[in-house]
């Protein structure tokens, strides 16, 4: 019942390097085996990054879905990632 919440940035991306610790460290709260993280370098995955609508990093998406295609804050991943959680529970 894991979710994937992957972080797509791209090399000397400032805003990326600023914030992805801080956002990992946040999803990986929830415990290892309720969401998975995988950082993306854009350029290396841009087919896979195209087909999800990412146009800019850094982008989030959960289980395949563009949901943040701008960095969200902290609270609106907590958020949305306590709701899909729930979700998959029921």
């Amino acid at each position: 019942m894991s979710i994937k919440v992957e972080f797509f940035s791209t090399p000397g991306c400032s805003n990326c390097d600023r914030t992805r610790e801080s956002l990992k460290v946040l999803a990986q709260a929830f415990g290892e085996h309720m969401v998975t993280w995988r950082d993306i370098n854009l350029l290396d995955e841009l087919d896979y990054a195209v087909e999800l609508g990412v146009l800019t990093p850094p982008s989030i998406a959960i289980d395949g879905e563009l949901v943040f295609p701008s960095l969200p804050g902290a609270a609106k991943l907590r958020e949305e990632l306590a709701r899909r959680l729930e979700r998959k529970r029921t």
